[in-house]
């Protein structure tokens, strides 16, 4: 009797050792494979963070970056179709960067489209942009934080139409400081495990690291696309410069100089010097309005018309009519030119010139010293089509006496500023050309653009300047 009740205590309690046993043992295989869940999960996370950075290279295009992002986010969060809008320029419109397949459309795709003939949906996902205010989308764009879509969400009814049907999803607005950049979407189908509490922690830190990157990408681009321009910028700089005389023109009783200083990369001021003939030279200034790459391209245009037109014509204001009426139809309304021309002539030491709207000249006469100002009339260029500007533009003469001098200037040299918000003024302007006169054309130059320099100090030029001096020798 005693024997056959230590035997069943035995039984029961080997019995009871095997059952903890294997229960302990399930349990240590279930922590095992969590934890190797855990390590999987991790290695996805870390390989994702590793792969943003990698996509941030100077090589890397965009769509790299956008196929990371949801290749990434469907590995890490096993999930069945996911994708990518980004904000258009404006702000109104999401549009896909990258739609995988299966992924369901997180939008409303009326009827009639979906009939339509050659209709896929694949491709229509790939192309439809979304109104940023619309639907699903337009929702997780506007608010802050990521929506968790489980399968009794009435949210995700009228995404169950289609075949590419969703159970659970995710969707988040991608947000980095006070920029909003798009929309991610991962989705699982509708026979696959829902989306639970854990993937939904680690979508929150995908999209945070996502939007950090796609900020730090668009930055990036900027940045490119800011050195392509600088560097076009400096090429535009450097033709221009080659357009600009290299040298001032010899002719027998004359003294000639001139200089442009752009207060940007490119200039809207030029001059020129025009070889009509032997015996007479062109002198051209001109100031387009506005500034920068525009008003330089006007600037080159008048150029290359100024050139054709003046050649072997003696009369300025009949080569600034024809100009005129070439430029005209070219220049939209809001730009003009103003610009002085001169014809020298070497034989009767005369000046014929014609202002079209242009500051006026400014002769200093030896004799007394004294500094006027040629003031014409005349029609900016590029105004009129011809009708008025014909009417009012006509020639000017003036004889120059021996060491007399006509300054030719743009509006930077009178309004150029200092950081008291004072100009420089026609004033310091004559004062200079007194002061230096007895030095020649490039003595006034010099003289005038020291003055300049010392009276602006360090506050930036706004304006272009452009000198031109004329003396009789």
């Amino acid at each position: 009797m005693g024997t056959a009740i230590f035997f069943a205590l035995f039984v029961l309690t080997a019995g009871s050792f095997v059952f903890v046993y294997r229960r302990q043992r399930a349990a240590i295989l279930a922590l095992n494979r969590e934890r190797d869940k855990i390590r999987l999960e991790e290695k996805r996370v870390l390989d994702f963070l590793h792969g943003l950075g990698t996509a941030l290279t100077e090589s890397s295009r965009p769509t790299d970056l956008h196929v990371l992002i949801v290749e990434g986010a469907l590995r890490i969060l096993e999930g069945a179709g996911g994708a990518l809008y980004i904000v258009g320029h404006g702000g109104e419109m999401l549009r896909p960067m990258f739609v995988s397949r299966s992924c369901p459309p997180f939008f409303e795709v009326p009827e009639s489209v979906r009939q339509a003939a050659g209709f896929a949906w694949q491709s229509y996902l790939r192309l439809r942009a979304v109104p940023a205010q619309d639907g699903l989308l337009g929702e997780a764009w506007r608010g802050t934080d990521p929506i968790l879509l489980l399968p009794d969400d009435p949210r995700l009814s009228p995404f169950r139409t289609s075949p590419l049907q969703s159970g659970s999803a995710m969707v988040a607005p991608l947000v980095y400081g006070t920029e909003r950049l798009g929309v991610l979407v991962v989705a699982r189908g509708s026979g696959g495990e829902v989306f639970g509490e854990s993937e939904f922690q680690i979508f929150r830190t995908i999209v945070e690291q996502s939007a950090f990157a796609l900020y730090n990408a668009l930055i990036f681009s900027q940045a490119a696309d800011k050195k392509r321009l600088d560097q076009d910028l400096q090429v535009a700089h450097e033709i221009q410069r080659i357009l600009l005389p290299a040298s001032a023109p010899e002719l027998e009783g004359f003294q000639i100089s001139g200089i442009n200083i752009p207060a940007q990369q490119v200039s809207g001021d030029y001059y020129d010097y025009i070889n009509i003939d032997d015996e007479h030279v062109g002198v051209a200034i001109a100031d387009v309005s506005g500034k920068g790459v525009p008003a330089s391209l006007i600037m080159a245009m008048c150029r290359s018309v100024l050139r054709s037109q003046a050649t072997a014509q003696l009369s300025p204001a009949v080569a600034l009519r024809l100009v005129n009426a070439q430029l005209f139809p070219d220049i939209k309304e809001d730009m003009f030119i103003s610009m002085a021309y001169a014809v020298l002539d070497k034989n009767t030491a005369t000046i014929t010139l014609c202002r079209a709207g242009h500051d006026a000249p400014l002769l200093f006469k030896a004799r007394d010293k004294s500094v006027s100002r040629i003031n014409p009339p005349g029609m900016a260029l590029g105004i009129d089509s011809g009708g008025v500007f014909n009417r009012v533009t006509a020639d000017f003469s003036l004889s120059l006496e021996r060491d007399d001098c006509l300054v030719l200037y743009t509006d930077g040299v009178t309004e150029a500023l200092n950081s008291k918000g004072d100009e420089f003024g026609m004033a310091s302007v004559i004062q200079s050309i007194q002061a230096s006169a007895s030095e020649g054309a490039a003595g006034i130059i010099t003289r005038l653009t020291d003055d300049l320099r010392a009276f602006v100090g360090t506050y930036p030029q706004h304006d272009d300047i452009t000198l031109i001096v004329i003396r009789k020798k």
